[in-house]
């Protein structure tokens, strides 16, 4: 087992005490777990004919290029999320 350990100005720090230290300090870290392409307003979900569901969809939140709106898996994320409330 490779043993490592982050310097800074204090010292060092494990890395199980430098993740606490990060998650304690950003507040923002968890923020894209609610933010998925599923939950997104603009995100409509691929049909499927067969009892076997898709993970994917199209991303309509902007104009469709040559090729079409662009594809995306539920899990995507992005900036321009708007949460729909019917899909929550």
């Amino acid at each position: 087992m490779i043993e490592q350990s982050f310097s800074y100005a204090g010292g060092t720090l494990d890395p199980e005490r430098a993740q606490k230290k990060v998650e304690q300090s950003d507040p923002w870290i968890h923020r894209s777990e609610g933010m998925r392409c599923k939950t997104c307003i603009w995100f409509v979900p691929k049909q499927s004919n067969n009892k076997i569901g898709y993970d994917l969809g199209r991303c309509r939140r902007h104009a469709p290029t040559m090729n079409g709106y662009p594809v995306v898996f539920v899990n995507d994320w992005c900036g321009d999320h708007r949460l729909d409330e019917n899909k929550v």
